[in-house]
């Protein structure tokens, strides 16, 4: 919890006695690996905290499975749409190992932001975030090689490769398995 709480708070800190009504409504939750934690066709309730593990956030085009996100370790993530419109999400979330995380419910959120503005304003915060990885994701994509895509996710996140199969890198970076083994062989 105290994970959560450090990134809430650097995102806004919200006074007391919010704080710990906000805190209260996480729901810790553990799962093993393969665990789906939304199957595409189903509304994403949660907004999910990924304290240790890795989830991958994927859809299927054209009977190939593309991955959008990979979250790993002190990340946030849902399906965005889904979670929002109450939509049936065409995404699915599958954890790639045993996770644990802690799981808000869209109801309890919208009822803390409806209470209290300041809960309001770290979710906006939140969001806004979100759209700008969003941005810088489909900007790498359009306009630097594979190389630098590569590079900029080994910085970001270290122990990747250890973690997360190169099949889902590939695809989360937009580029072909081979592409990816050249790439790699080139550094």
């Amino acid at each position: 919890m105290e994970e959560l709480l450090r990134k809430l708070d650097d995102m806004y800190c919200l006074p007391e006695p919010m704080r710990s009504e906000f805190a209260k409504i996480w729901q810790p939750m553990a799962y093993p690996k393969g665990h789906h934690l939304l199957r595409d066709g189903s509304v994403n309730n949660y907004l999910y905290f990924i304290t240790k593990g890795v989830a991958r956030i994927y859809y299927h085009k054209q009977d190939k499975e593309v991955t959008e996100w990979l979250a790993l370790d002190q990340t946030f993530f849902f399906s965005i749409r889904s979670f929002f419109q109450r939509t049936p999400s065409h995404l699915a979330i599958h954890l790639l190992e045993p996770s644990e995380l802690f799981a808000l419910h869209h109801d309890q959120l919208m009822q803390l932001c409806d209470r209290y503005h300041e809960v309001e304003k770290m979710f906006r915060r939140m969001i806004t975030g979100s759209l700008v990885l969003s941005q810088i994701r489909m900007e790498s994509i359009q306009f630097e090689t594979a190389q630098q895509r590569y590079q900029r996710l080994l910085a970001m996140n270290p122990d990747i490769l250890q973690r997360v199969p190169l099949a889902y890198i590939a695809s989360f970076l937009g580029i072909t398995q081979e592409t990816l083994s050249r790439v790699r062989g080139a550094r």
